[in-house]
Order: structure tokens, then C-alpha cells, then sequence
């Protein structure tokens, strides 16, 4: 009897010394979730920093970081349901830090078109364009082209033309825009005269970009259209030697170019935050709103399609509705600089 109670006095103590090991302080609580925070929220500052270890991993990280924001709402979730204060201020400081890199861009909202919106006359000296990869199996290039001119363009640049969907499309954009030019898969409409146009040569083996002069209210523009080489992963991580390739080439054409004012307009397969774009976005600025994801149409998650100028400030700018393509157009309204 004696020893039954002895066990039950021991099995008691030893309870209790288990129960004060799983009380755990509230500041010691969600530190994993904390520490995800913090280093989230380092990242993100110093993006720059982040090395690509041979895998392109900084570049993209630097194309996915508005999406840090749900490494946030994850730590504050689980700082609630834990009780876990800690948790909680490191998550605020990864709010913090997303707030001021990506506040101004939201509270520049979607431009004068709002996203999804109509566009209209740039104004004088000004300018409406509109940049969409068309997707080569595009099912409806006439549907498609009709979607644009609902935000009312100056200036269209088409990537993707394939010259089985060059007569649909070229059947409702000239209705509007009476000028355009085409070379290999790439295309520009302008309402305002093209005086000169031609293909640009960034990647020898591809036919992918051109090079147009219009004539537009307040003087003559060059417009850039560009389709670049896509991103690949690969056993040994992301190969993008091909479009950063084409990204200096690209740069050298441009610190060839005589005019003042300058466009360039299309695809160049990652977003203006990656690193490798910056030999186009320390020449040229992007005409930013919002996040103005547009590719995968179905769920956009990245903004791979650029409109970025020289001499013509942005006003706004916004993405146009799906079409049958895989990405959403991207429009914007510039200023005459």
C-alpha cells in the first residue's frame, strides 16, 4: 500500500515538473516565427546584398519581394494564436520595412486609368501607350486587339505577332491607329506618324525587337519594343545569361540614341526590382503604379512587362483586363518632360 502511494506521490512530481517545462514566457514564445521575421525583413532592406550563390537566388528574390508581405501576415497569425508578443514586433518590423519601400508605390494608385481602367488622350505633348505580349497561341488576336483600344492608345507595341494573327490584328488597330510597323514578332501601332523604323539588333538569332521613330506632339520620340529571352531553371539554377545578354545590348543601343525623348515599351522577362535589369532602369524610368502584375494573366504575380521612358514622365499607369493572352497588358499615360 505504501509503495502504491509513494508511486502516485512520484508520478504526481513528476507531472508538475513537465507542466513547468511547457510554460514557456511570453517573450520566449514564437521565436522562430520572430527570427523568419527579422531575416525577412533584412532581406528585404538589403535586397541589394542578398548574393546569388551562383543560382541567381538575389535576382529572384529581388523579383518576388512585394511578396514578403506574407511572411508578415504569417508571423502576426501566429503571434496571436500564440500569444506570442515577440512574434508579434518582429512582424511589425517586417511591416514597417515593407511599408516604406512599397507605401509610395501603392499610394501612387493606379493613374489617371485606374487598374483595369480606360486611358485617353495623353494630352499635349503627352502620350497613352500600351505594351502586351499577345502570346503566339492567342485564340482570339481580333478580341484582343479591341481590349486595347479600350484604353484609348497613341501607341501599342505587340510582342509574340505571329503571321498568322498579323491580319486580325492589324484589322482593328488600324482602324485607330493608322501607322504601324512589324518586324519578326514584334509590332508597333502609333496614332502619330512612324518615320522611321528598324530592326534592332540585341540577339543576333532572334528577330525579337525594333527601333521606331514617331512623330508625336511635342517632338519626335524613339520607341523601343522588345520581346527578351525567358528565364529557365535548370539542375544548376536559373539560366538567365540569354536575356541579361540581352539586357547590355539592349543598354548599349540606347546610349547610342540621339533623341531626347525615349520609350521603351514590351517584354523583358523579369521585374524592374531584379538587379540584372538595372542597365535599363539606370537609363531609363519605369512607369510604375501600384504592382501592376501581369503575367500569369490567371493569377499575375510579377510585373514581366515594362513600359519605361526618358523625357516622358509617368502620370499613372494601370493593367488593361485579360485578353487570350497569358499576360495583361500594361498601360500608362506620360507627360511631355
Amino acid at each position: 500500500m505504501a509503495s502504491a502511494v509513494g508511486t502516485v506521490r512520484l508520478s504526481r512530481r513528476r507531472a508538475r515538473r513537465s507542466a513547468r517545462r511547457r510554460v514557456v514566457p511570453l517573450w520566449r514564445r514564437g521565436w522562430v516565427a520572430g527570427g523568419c521575421a527579422l531575416a525577412t525583413a533584412g532581406a528585404l532592406a538589403g535586397h541589394r546584398w542578398v548574393p546569388d550563390l551562383g543560382l541567381r537566388l538575389g535576382s529572384l528574390w529581388e523579383s518576388a519581394l512585394p511578396w514578403s508581405a506574407l511572411v508578415a501576415v504569417a508571423a502576426l497569425v501566429w503571434a496571436a494564436v500564440r500569444r506570442a508578443p515577440a512574434a508579434g514586433c518582429a512582424a511589425g518590423v517586417l511591416v514597417a520595412v515593407w511599408a516604406g519601400m512599397f507605401g509610395p508605390v501603392l499610394l501612387a494608385g493606379g493613374g489617371a486609368g485606374g487598374s483595369g481602367g480606360t486611358g485617353g488622350s495623353g494630352g499635349s505633348g503627352g502620350l497613352v501607350v500600351v505594351t502586351h505580349n499577345v502570346s503566339a497561341d492567342n485564340r482570339d488576336p481580333a478580341g484582343t486587339a479591341r481590349a486595347l483600344l479600350a484604353a484609348r492608345p497613341d501607341l501599342v507595341a505587340l510582342e509574340e505577332v505571329t503571321d498568322a494573327a498579323l491580319g486580325a490584328y492589324e484589322g482593328v488597330l488600324d482602324r485607330e491607329l493608322v501607322h504601324h510597323v512589324r518586324i519578326g514578332t514584334v509590332a508597333l501601332w502609333s496614332r502619330h506618324p512612324i518615320t522611321e523604323s528598324r530592326r534592332l539588333t540585341i540577339d543576333p538569332g532572334w528577330s525579337r525587337s525594333l527601333r521606331a521613330e514617331v512623330r508625336a506632339p511635342g517632338g519626335p520620340v524613339a520607341v523601343y519594343v522588345a520581346h527578351l529571352a525567358s528565364v529557365r531553371l535548370t539542375a544548376s539554377g536559373f539560366a538567365a545569361g540569354h536575356r541579361d545578354r540581352n539586357i547590355g545590348a539592349l543598354a548599349a543601343a540606347l546610349d547610342e540614341e540621339r533623341l531626347g525623348r525615349v520609350l521603351l515599351l514590351g517584354d523583358l522577362n523579369t521585374a524592374a526590382s531584379d538587379r540584372a535589369l538595372a542597365p535599363l532602369t539606370d537609363r531609363l524610368t519605369p512607369a510604375v503604379s501600384g504592382f501592376g502584375f501581369s503575367w500569369p494573366a490567371a493569377f499575375p504575380l510579377a510585373r514581366i512587362d515594362h513600359i519605361l521612358s526618358r523625357g516622358l514622365p509617368a502620370a499613372g499607369s494601370w493593367t488593361l483586363p485579360a485578353t487570350g493572352s497569358d499576360h495583361l497588358p500594361v498601360a500608362a499615360r506620360l507627360r511631355a518632360g
